[in-house]
């Protein structure tokens, strides 16, 4: 890691807006994070191509409603640290509270850095009229989202964020206070579903209304318009929840369908009608970690290679609509996924994430016999 000695006789911080049309400087922006962790072990590189498409307008379709500033921190032509404002249009237009947002945020273990940095992300969102600023996010609760603040010595599985440790303190140096928990579980080889769960899912399918199935790829875009309108209704009354656009809708879902097991792609229907849904993803990052972050001239035959050897998983979806909770559905779903999961071998899979305040998801977890293993926080500030 690269630390920083406050109060040394050093050239000043200087701030500089980054054009999200000019691709130099993007990737610069999207190179930088290589520079905090060259000598990390469990730091995971994005890939260059993929970052690049994120953050261009027409390439994301974040940028058909909202609006973000990239910046970066210099010393001299050194840099030093990196941030984002974002105005999310749909989070405001939804909740109505005057959110603004931070997110890639990466910075040197040093407090007038981050300052400088917070202090760029703040005044952009004043100067929209906005009321708090609130993350890290990137750019919503629909991407990649929290401050990873404990469990350092392993690194994230597919989507989930990642940092130092000496982030928090830079963060909450701030005045930038906790607002939100999110939570990882982790269930291992070996461990047994409870009996309790596997009661109520045995108890559930005896209703012959409940089916419980597999997405059937085959007939994929039919498909994605039932695990829309579940996606939509789970979980629009989480905190923070932001509803998709149908652009945003179908961009994740390719992410997705690239990396997701089609043994573990749940969907259940209640008299024919959508009711719940689960989604398990291999965990590439494992792969991922091989390229560098570069796709050629080696990179994807490299990550095409160790894909084969990955054993770890991420659950990062299972959702019931308001109308068919209490019918065992969740225990269901759970039952499905640990019996194919126990069938394939694999070694671990994660949960992730759950909100701190969704109590009924956490007790759901608890009772399937899963930990919490990993804690990722987001902060507020008045503005």
């Amino acid at each position: 890691m690269l630390r920083g000695v406050e109060g040394l006789n050093r050239p000043p911080v200087s701030i500089r807006p980054i054009e999200l049309g000019n691709r130099r400087q993007l990737k610069q922006f999207i190179a930088f994070p290589w520079k905090i962790y060259r000598d990390d072990p469990n730091w995971v590189p994005p890939l260059i191509f993929n970052q690049l498409q994120f953050f261009t307008p027409g390439k994301n379709p974040y940028f058909a409603h909202s609006k973000a500033q990239l910046f970066m921190a210099f010393r001299d032509e050194e840099p030093v640290g990196r941030i984002s404002a974002h105005e999310n249009n749909q989070h405001i237009r939804v909740h109505k509270d005057g959110a603004g947002f931070f997110g890639f945020f990466e910075c040197i273990d040093d407090h007038t850095v981050g300052q400088a940095l917070l202090d760029a992300a703040s005044n952009w969102l004043c100067e929209r009229g906005l009321k708090t600023m609130r993350g890290p996010l990137s750019f919503s609760v629909n991407d990649e989202a929290g401050l990873l603040i404990d469990a350092f010595d392993e690194p994230p599985v597919i989507r989930m964020t990642y940092n130092p440790p000496y982030y928090a303190g830079l963060i909450e140096g701030y005045g930038l206070q906790k607002i939100q928990d999110l939570y990882a579980y982790a269930m291992f080889e070996g461990e047994d579903l409870s009996e309790s769960v596997r009661g109520i899912a045995d108890a559930a399918l005896e209703d012959p209304k409940l089916v419980v199935r597999t997405v059937d790829v085959r007939d994929f875009k039919n498909e994605m318009e039932k695990i829309g309108k579940i996606y939509a209704e789970a979980w629009s009354e989480n905190w923070g929840a932001v509803p998709l656009t149908d652009d945003e809708f179908d961009r994740i879902v390719g992410d997705l369908k690239s990396i997701a097991d089609r043994d573990l792609f749940f969907i259940a229907e209640y008299d024919g009608d959508p009711a719940g849904m689960s989604l398990v993803l291999s965990d590439v990052n494992e792969a991922l970690k091989k390229a560098d972050g570069r796709l050629f001239p080696l990179g994807l035959l490299k990550i095409l290679w160790h894909r084969r050897k990955i054993k770890a998983m991420r659950m990062p979806l299972m959702g019931i609509r308001k109308e068919y909770r209490m019918k065992g559905i969740d225990a269901v779903l759970c039952s499905r996924t640990y019996d194919v999961v126990k069938k394939k071998g694999l070694r671990k899979i994660e949960l992730s994430w759950i909100l701190e305040s969704n109590t009924a998801a956490n007790a759901v977890l608890k009772k399937m016999g899963a930990r919490r293993s990993k804690t990722y926080r987001i902060y507020e500030k008045p503005l």
